[in-house]
């Protein structure tokens, strides 16, 4: 009951804020100024004659409900104009993208961004795999189309939400593919998706290689071309049976932009849009009640992982707090939710997870993605060091200067350890 009470308010809420945004837009099939603020460049747009499934109102329309839960909210300016971009070649962050400084596009890139860091270090097939030296010495302009084609390895996240089987990508051709009606809302974009289904993982990878620009250059929309790939690789039949009461649709509406629902971060790191972090499916309150329906949680290990730090939240709500399944993922590399900041946490080291004795002493690798940070953050972690809590037993101030939400988060996960900044002045 108490979840069918929160979806009904929660869609009464967005409803009510996607109409005050359209109030001014009688005729909500017909085009708008609003509507025109990014366009694509006609240089990203496919040929209608690539062979691709033109969408249907009917797919259009699911599509909407699934993100926005109605067919009238269209994605923002700083939804559009986001795309996949790496940093300088030769810079200390080669490695890294370009990551929007707020709103809900950052969770999609930092969760891609993880993937690239996976494949620097533990995938691609180099001695002595060392992530800034795979990334700078890409000198040769065919070279570094290769590189950014490993950023697809956004692929596996695809390949894994369709289970292994098939796999979806959407570009962006010519020309409408269908006529709107007044029961939705026209984007100029969305309206003109061509599907590619791939049932190899090696064809879908040669594709998005021979399409990457429609991923990466400026104006392609390619985080949202990335969004709606993933979507249509799961599927929208899988999507609801993974999806419970708590989660009608995967974006809520805050401060005037549409942010990434806990499942739609799953989807992107374990293949399954579970809305909760704890390990498993729950079936009953704290109370021992037989809940109406299930939650859903993480049912197994992914490659990258999830730590999340919200002091807030982490208080008052236990269904936050990340089980084993997301905190001891695979592979030493975690996304991270800070105070509702995406960045990623890592580790060189592929036995750090397996090996206990590696976690006595160890290094973290930081990258939140602004604009001010230059460098990757080395951070020491001790866990067999004096209590983290002893040097700071007298200091007074701002618990949050005190104890910086890097370190509370790497503490969710090590509980009690020391962490050196290593001369770096702790931010984030």
């Amino acid at each position: 009951k108490k979840c069918q009470e929160n979806r009904k308010s929660e869609e009464d809420n967005e409803d009510g804020a996607g109409a005050s945004q359209s109030s001014s837009t009688k005729n909500r099939g017909q085009l708008s100024s609003a509507n025109t603020p990014y366009l694509i460049p006609k240089s990203l747009i496919i040929s209608s004659s690539l062979g691709g499934t033109p969408i249907t109102m009917e797919m259009a329309m699911e599509l909407r409900k699934m993100l926005f839960g109605n067919t009238f909210h269209v994605f923002n300016y700083e939804w559009k104009k986001s795309h996949f971009k790496f940093h300088e070649p030769h810079s200390d962050l080669a490695y890294t993208f370009e990551a929007e400084r707020v709103g809900g596009a950052r969770a999609i890139q930092m969760a891609v961004q993880a993937n690239v860091i996976k494949y620097f270090l533990f995938t691609r097939k180099d001695e002595n795999c060392q992530l800034q030296r795979n990334i700078t010495e890409e000198k040769e302009k065919k070279r570094k189309e290769k590189t950014v084609v490993s950023f697809l390895k956004e692929v596996d996240i695809l390949w894994t939400a369709g289970e292994g089987q098939k796999a979806t990508v959407c570009l962006v051709t010519t020309g409408s593919c269908f006529l709107p009606n007044k029961d939705y809302k026209t984007d100029n974009f969305t309206e003109s998706l061509q599907l590619f289904e791939f049932s190899q993982k090696e064809m879908i990878e040669k594709f998005i290689f021979e399409h990457i620009h429609c991923f990466k250059d400026e104006g392609s929309h390619g985080v949202i071309l990335f969004l709606y790939s993933l979507l249509f690789s799961r599927t929208f039949k899988r999507l609801k049976e993974d999806l419970d009461c708590t989660t009608p649709h995967l974006f809520q509406l805050s401060l005037g932009n549409y942010n990434c629902r806990q499942a739609l971060v799953n989807l992107m790191l374990t293949g399954r849009a579970s809305p909760s972090v704890f390990n498993g499916d729950l079936q009953y309150d704290d109370q021992g009640n037989i809940l109406q329906e299930p939650l859903h949680g993480i049912l197994t290990r992914s490659d990258v992982g999830y730590l999340y730090w919200n002091r807030e939240q982490l208080e008052h709500d236990k269904l936050s707090r990340v089980g084993s399944m997301l905190k001891t993922p695979k592979l030493p590399i975690w996304l991270c939710n800070i105070n509702e900041t995406f960045s990623v946490l890592f580790s060189t080291n592929r036995l750090l997870l397996s090996d206990w004795k590696m976690e006595h002493l160890f290094e973290l690798y930081f990258y939140n993605g602004q604009p001010s940070q230059t460098k990757t953050v080395t951070l020491t972690v001790a866990t067999h060091s004096h209590h983290w809590e002893g040097k700071h037993q007298k200091d007074d101030g701002d618990p949050e200067k005190r104890f910086p939400s890097v370190e509370m988060t790497i503490r969710t996960k090590w509980e009690g350890a020391v962490i050196d900044w290593n001369g770096t002045v702790p931010f984030f």
